[in-house]
């Protein structure tokens, strides 16, 4: 798969769409679930769903809402936002 052919914003949508109301919530739960969905989305490895998901982050389609080192904070909550500028 050509993971530089994904359009990005467009992949942020389908997650979306995909998840259910508040989740994903836990910085690797959540990370788990969004790869996972990825996969099913895409039918691509569990691999390339996990450098889409980074890539995702880095570009801020993707973004943890809290802090993931604090106890206090891990169960946060994933904003996906496909119109951020990437």
């Amino acid at each position: 798969m050509d993971l530089e052919a994904i359009d990005l914003r467009a992949l942020a949508a389908s997650l979306r769409e995909r998840a259910p109301s508040g989740e994903p919530r836990g910085y690797l739960r959540g990370k788990t679930a969004l790869r996972d969905w990825v996969e099913s989305l895409l039918g691509c490895s569990e691999l390339e769903a996990e450098e889409l998901i980074d890539t995702l982050e880095s570009r801020r389609y993707l973004v943890y809402s809290a802090d993931p080192a604090q106890r206090s904070q891990a169960f946060a909550q994933w904003v996906i936002d496909p119109a951020a500028e990437g």
